[in-house]
């Protein structure tokens, strides 16, 4: 998948379904055009890929999540094998190595206080991720400033109102992962 395809699906679906195994039939049943597998394995990323595939949705995998499948070379390009349409992660060298198998990635950062909103500055300006999450999602202040700059911004984490929802898209966030199934609906 092409960047200009991710954004284009999450302009017309903002809402990413963020999913553990037990809510993915849920997901491919949703109208989310992107899901985010924070319980891949090496047993089940395979049948992962086809399944959203076929129901017309990307998928990305939480590599540093993932079971069985190392976070080096060989795991990225297992994943880019398997046919994800790119990964997530909060490590700087999996995005590198991920961007190198021409995988979509998206950077995972915790906005916890005014230094760690610094360190993530300086994260971007090392690994250039195609997009970045900032969690928690409601943190309005860290959306807005990242969100300003030219890395799209998901907004994720601890929201669970359509009032949350729409607080961080206000705040200048492309697109929402969440685990709360009646928000993927919106």
């Amino acid at each position: 998948m092409r960047f200009t395809e991710l954004i284009r699906r999450l302009e017309c679906c903002p809402i990413i379904a963020a999913v553990r195994e037990n809510k993915w039939e849920k997901a491919l049943e949703s109208p989310a055009t992107v899901i985010f597998d924070l319980e891949a394995s090496l047993l089940t990323v395979k049948i992962h890929v086809q399944q959203a595939h076929d129901a017309d949705k990307a998928l990305f995998v939480h590599v540093d999540l993932a079971e069985g499948i190392g976070k080096d070379k060989v795991g990225i390009r297992y994943l880019a094998e398997a046919g994800v349409d790119g990964i997530i992660s909060t490590r700087a060298q999996v995005i590198r190595m991920a961007k190198d198998q021409n995988l979509l990635t998206v950077q995972r950062f915790f906005a916890l206080d005014s230094q760690g909103m610094g360190s993530i500055q300086e994260m971007l300006r090392s690994t250039n991720p195609h997009l970045m999450e900032i969690m928690p999602g409601v943190v309005g202040k860290a959306i807005r400033q990242f969100s300003a700059g030219t890395i799209p911004v998901i907004a994720g984490g601890l929201i669970e109102t359509k009032q949350e929802v729409t607080a961080a898209l206000g705040n200048g966030a492309t697109a929402i992962s969440t685990g709360r199934q009646e928000l993927w609906d919106l």
